[in-house]
Parts: structure tokens; sequence; C-alpha cells
């Protein structure tokens, strides 16, 4: 397991030309393409942690899907921010104000809501970031708040990430996702302990949208989670057995493939 300023130094000398994602741990994981690093839902000040946020000066987004504790962390973000001067968090406008009194400045942050596309340049590069909402367990929707819990499509270059957050399967998840071209599909798997996919929807899901690479991510780090992902992958090499897959370990990078 790589970790602290080893996993930092990692993420720095990766040249990235493809897509590279090292999990961080429950929903976390850091993304990287070219010179730009993005993280999704950190959650770096618990027991386990793989890293001290306030050493990672070299993030461009942090990307909250919601702000429930594990997702939306002032003992990580703050530090971050604070480290890393040109990031920005984006997040559910909902979230907005749940930011702000985490001690979180309205000028580094980025609102956004299901629909709608940020794009982020440095260096001559670029890469896109969709929003999806999210059920969870049901589509919550207000005009003016949007969609509180939110999953993101990050596109870099001709590779499309799908991190899904919190939530389950809904009736038109897959319809909003398969213009993408999903080619690795990062879904929380906890057999609803809190109200995520089963390894079966996963599976399903992954089917629909024609997604690549299936990884699960929500387990092993709370005491309503699974411990490890053995169920995952029992289901997928009994029920799905063409269904390609990656289990990380923590702290674990993995480039994505380009096929």
């Amino acid at each position: 397991m790589t970790a602290g300023p080893a996993l930092i130094a990692e993420i720095d000398r990766e040249p990235a030309l493809h897509p590279r994602l090292w999990w961080l741990g429950h929903a976390g994981f850091a993304i990287k393409y070219r010179h730009m690093v993005v993280y999704v839902d950190p959650f770096l000040s618990g027991p386990n942690s793989l890293l001290d946020p306030s050493q990672i000066a070299h993030a461009d987004l942090i990307l909250s899907t919601h702000p429930h504790p594990h997702h939306l962390d002032g003992e990580t973000l703050r530090p971050m921010l604070a480290a890393s001067p040109r990031a920005k968090l984006v997040l559910p406008k909902s979230a907005a104000e749940a930011a702000r009194s985490l001690g979180i400045p309205y000028e580094r942050v980025t609102t956004t809501d299901g629909g709608l596309r940020i794009e982020y340049f440095r260096l001559g590069e670029y890469l896109r970031v969709y929003a999806v909402p999210a059920a969870h367990p049901e589509l919550h929707h207000t005009p003016l708040g949007g969609y509180p819990y939110l999953g993101y499509l990050i596109r870099c270059g001709g590779c499309t990430i799908y991190h899904a957050g919190d939530g389950v399967p809904y009736d038109t998840l897959a319809e909003r996702l398969k213009p993408y071209t999903v080619a690795v599909a990062l879904l929380p798997f906890d057999g609803r302990a809190s109200g995520n996919f089963t390894a079966a929807e996963a599976a399903q899901l992954s089917e629909e949208i024609g997604a690549h690479w299936l990884a699960p991510m929500h387990y092993g780090t709370a005491p309503h989670t699974p411990a490890d992902a053995s169920a995952f992958v029992d289901y997928l090499l009994f029920h799905r057995p063409a269904q390609r897959f990656k289990v990380f370990a923590p702290g674990e990078g993995w480039a994505a493939p380009e096929d």
C-alpha cells in the first residue's frame, strides 16, 4: 500500500497521458490526466487516512458529490484548499451553504447541478466534468436547490470516468449516461447497507451503459459498509464473467485502459 508523501510523489511524477486513478478509501479517488489532478469525495481525516490533506499541493479540482460528512469533510477540504491555491471545490448548488458552514469561502467554490458542465484548462490541456443526478435513495429536486446528490462524468481526452457518488439505480440513469461512452464506472457497492448499489445492480448498470470497466467503492471504511469487496467479486465471477472489473487496494494507482 502506498500512502503519505510517497503517494503524493507518485501522483506528481506520473505522466498520465491517459487517465490514471488512485483509490483513497471509501468513495475517495484521485484522478490525474496530463498535468491536471482531480480529487473526488476525498475523506482524509479518519484514523486510517492515506494522505495528510495539508500536504496535497497539486489539486486542480476537488469534486464533492453531496454534503454528507464522508463526502464533504471540512477537516479534509480546508487544508487541501489552503495547500492547493489554484483548486476549486465543485459541489451541488444546494450544498454551498454547507461548505460555507465548514469554513470554506465562497470564492473557492463552484456550484453545479444535474445536466450542467464544467470545463477546466491548464497548460494547453483540458478536461470536462458533467453532473448527473443521483438517487439517494430517491431523486430529490427543488427549483432553487436543484439536485442535492450528484454523480460526475469526468471526460479526459477520449476517456470518460463515471463516479456515481452515493445512490441507487433509477429509471433514467442509464439513458443519461449512455451518450458519454463510459470507460470506467466507479459505483458505490455496499449491498444496500447505506442505500447504495448491490453487486447485481452495479453489474446491470455497467452492461446497460456499455462501461468497459467496473470498480466498486464505498466499502471497508465505516461500520455500516462491507469489510471488503469479496461479495462483489464473487457475484461478477459467477453471474457476469464477461464484465471486466477492477478492485483497488488502498492507495493503488491504475491507468484506465485505452480500449
